[in-house]
């Protein structure tokens, strides 16, 4: 496996992952590559987890604090948070064994936008960065880096670790190489210059990765697969919301809102997500762009159709088939792909100036169109913010989704107030459920409820809903976005008590 590692000075560094393990101390603070399972480092934490278990059966206290780019693999965040190795954890996470503990509060977690990590992290506020662990595909014989399946904060992390350690994966397509844009040219205040990125398919970097080789204490070489689940097949309701889309796609195409080409789409993760981008494969738009945090499985279908010309993001996040697909044919999709450092993929002063459609999930919304998308109940963390926050408040439209319901109907997805606010109702601007979809651009807080509850809200739940909204005008302090927090809060406490909402 050494042909990956052409570069005599560095290939004198190759260890095993456990030797690698224990350059990394107690207390350490280690920023980790990874994004949605892609490009995660497999062998170094397996090796940390292992030895950490070691030192507490010993008696001696091991924990170190990990920085990711946004939700890693079983080998990292689940090896390490099984172990009880993780202190303290940003910027997302969707590891059930680590949601446990951070919900336990057993474990801190620092739930924040994933554009704000690099520049946080150059600022100094997250403090010093110890040790970094980085997968790349392959090393140069110049020692540059040959990127792997995400970019995410691999370049800060390189930049700023007192010392690094490489996971070389054979594993990972070699025709990768190429397909990166790593932009060299952020700098803090009051240096900062515009970046110079005007379409989505521009490439303003290099192709690869660069590390002080006086740094790198360690290099380890493996052979084992990015973890990604696979995707649920869409549901009659992913399919709804995904025509209600299409529809107003159509709508703002014809009032001349949109080009016929529509803008650069954004979508996050999920079932939902990939039945509107299968959607767009027999829709009338041609050429489209996609400028968002990771390529999905739908993003391949529209590529295949000829349908998008580019996509660009900072990760892959695709079902074992599609990364299967993908690596049967990465020459031919690496020309229309772009990976970059998330700190690009996900600039907020980009993602207005490019237009975005947005299309992000959510775990509740409430009659006026604020967005919980994080806690379960207010309180129960489900994974974190990762980078819908970038792009609601600055898209060209912000639209959020999800079905009316949830377990099974037992549960309304629309309520009378979000038990936490992640997205305010000023950064939301469409709400769409299988129900239909609720166009709430230059509408008051009252008009909000109204289109909510008669477009967004399951029947089962809209006479209730209609009802708290009329007493709620009848009795609120104030008549701009009537409500009656008490009550308010009664439709989560019932659901705790009784595990319904249904009358």
């Amino acid at each position: 496996m050494t042909s990956r590692i052409p570069c005599d000075h560095l290939r004198a560094k190759i260890m095993s992952a456990t030797d690698a393990a224990a350059l990394i101390g107690s207390g350490s603070t280690v920023g980790m590559s990874g994004f949605t399972g892609s490009g995660y480092p497999k062998a170094v934490p397996l090796a940390l987890a292992a030895r950490i278990e070691a030192e507490h059966d010993a008696g001696r206290p091991f924990r170190v604090r990990v920085w990711t780019g946004a939700s890693t693999g079983p080998e990292l965040d689940g090896a390490l948070a099984k172990a009880d190795g993780i202190e303290f954890r940003l910027p997302y996470n969707s590891d059930p064994i680590a949601r446990e503990k951070i919900n336990r509060g057993e474990m801190e977690y620092f739930d924040m936008h994933l554009s704000q990590v690099a520049p946080m992290a150059w600022q100094g506020f997250l403090g010093p960065l110890d040790v970094a662990v980085v997968e790349v595909s392959g090393i140069r014989p110049d020692g540059s880096l040959i990127p792997s399946s995400s970019v995410g904060n691999n370049k800060t992390w390189l930049d700023r670790a007192e010392k690094v350690i490489l996971e070389v994966n054979r594993w990972q397509n070699p025709a990768l190489e190429g397909m990166h844009d790593i932009y060299y040219g952020t700098r803090l205040p009051p240096h900062r210059v515009p970046i110079p990125l005007v379409r989505p398919d521009d490439r303003i970097g290099q192709p690869y990765l660069t590390c002080d080789p006086d740094r790198i204490v360690a290099i380890v070489e493996t052979d084992a697969p990015d973890r990604n689940l696979p995707f649920a097949p869409p549901d009659a309701a992913a399919f709804a919301i995904a025509g209600h889309l299409l529809d107003f796609f159509r709508h703002e195409v014809n009032k001349g809102r949109l080009p016929a080409s529509l803008l650069p789409i954004q979508s996050g993760v999920g079932n939902i997500a990939n039945a509107v981008l299968t959607g767009l494969v027999d829709s009338p738009f041609e050429d489209m762009t996609a400028y968002t945090e990771v390529i999905q499985d739908g993003m391949l279908d529209l590529l295949d159709a000829g349908k998008l010309r580019m996509a660009s993001a900072t990760a892959f996040s695709l079902s074992p088939d599609a990364a299967a697909r993908i690596n049967a044919d990465m020459g031919r999709y690496r020309d229309r792909m772009i990976l970059r450092p998330q700190e690009i993929s996900n600039h907020p002063e980009l993602i207005r100036r490019l237009g975005c459609l947005a299309m992000n999930g959510l775990i509740e919304a409430d009659i006026y169109g604020n967005v919980n998308s994080t806690h379960v109940m207010g309180s129960r963390i489900q994974n974190g913010i990762g980078g819908s926050g970038d792009f609601a408040r600055n898209a060209y439209v912000s639209i959020f989704m999800t079905p009316s319901t949830a377990k099974g109907g037992r549960i309304s997805a629309i309520v009378p107030q979000a038990s936490h606010v992640d997205h305010i109702a000023q950064d939301v601007q469409v709400l769409v459920t299988e129900q239909g979809l609720a166009d709430l651009r230059g509408l008051s807080p009252k008009q909000r409820a109204q289109l909510i509850i008669e477009r967004c809200a399951h029947p089962d739940y809209r006479a209730m809903l209609a009802d708290y909204y009329a007493r709620a005008r009848a009795g609120s302090y104030g008549q701009q976005s009537p409500s009656l927090p008490a009550e308010a809060l009664s439709w989560h406490q019932r659901f705790i008590e009784t595990g319904s909402m249904l009358p």
